[in-house]
């Protein structure tokens, strides 16, 4: 048969030669099908009434528990009394796979006792392998911001949301971010600053609690408040330095923030 005919053509001739019916290669016994009897139906087990008034048990995610002990990060952060305490939790803390990938717990740096918390996200290659925030490319251009409004790390305090350095220096994802949180919350009451430089979207959405990008979050003030601190901090969010390393033209607004957290430092709101 020709194969320029249509497919209408091609079933008339197939039916034509007597293939008029869709039979597999393996023969089915269709009488011994119909002899198996029917399925019967499940009937549901019966229940003692005092089990129906038991409560549910609480279902933590797998990723928010602590191996050595099997609570929550919230639990966890909420045992420390202050920021020694607060590292060894952390060290400890192993229920993150991102830890296992990472060369050092990054805790912080500078002043413990200054008025002013500088946070960004997570830490880079070369924080991780020196266990310390900031400190490589992006940490000297934060270096250098700070100095241009008169600050330094002997009277700033700095950390990341995140401790643990992310593989391949990607952005911490939504989950792992969420796990850390109540570390970096009572970080903050421990430290009581009287503000919060925020550098970074994933830093001021985590904190703030707001979805919008960093454009549209920078250069605001926000009040961050949580239960440990006795009064809502006054925080700004802007550009991560490192995201300034690779756009130059967004250091002008950088710029614009430090200023206008220079005002707010010098008692002009």
């Amino acid at each position: 048969m020709p194969l320029d005919h249509s497919p209408f053509d091609l079933l008339r001739w197939y039916m034509d030669a007597g293939a008029d019916e869709a039979i597999g290669e393996i023969p089915v016994d269709r009488f011994a099908m119909a002899a198996k009897p029917p399925p019967q139906p499940v009937r549901p087990v019966a229940m003692p009434a005092t089990a129906l008034q038991q409560p549910l048990p609480a279902l933590v995610p797998a990723g928010r528990r602590s191996a050595h002990d099997g609570g929550t990060a919230a639990h966890e952060a909420g045992q420390c009394h202050d920021l020694a305490q607060l590292r060894q939790a952390l060290e400890a803390f192993d229920a993150l796979p991102l830890k296992r990938t990472a060369m050092n717990t990054v805790f912080a740096d500078g002043n413990p006792e200054a008025e002013i918390m500088c946070i960004g996200e997570a830490p880079g290659q070369e924080e991780d392998r020196q266990g310390l925030p900031f400190i490589g490319k992006s940490g000297k251009l934060l270096d250098r911001m700070l100095a241009s409004i008169g600050l330094d790390r002997t009277n700033t305090y700095i950390t990341n949301v995140v401790p643990w350095r992310p593989v391949d220096n990607r952005k911490p994802s939504p989950d792992e971010i969420a796990v850390c949180l109540p570390f970096i919350t009572r970080h903050i009451e421990l430290v009581d600053p009287k503000l919060l430089i925020l550098f970074g979207g994933a830093a001021a959405s985590a904190l703030l609690a707001r979805h919008e990008g960093i454009n549209r979050l920078r250069g605001r003030w926000f009040d961050y408040s949580s239960p440990g601190l006795p009064r809502p901090v006054p925080a700004m969010a802007t550009f991560h330095p490192a995201y300034l390393l690779r756009t130059p033209a967004a250091k002008r607004d950088a710029w614009r923030d430090l200023l206008t957290i220079r005002k707010r430092l010098d008692g002009h709101s």
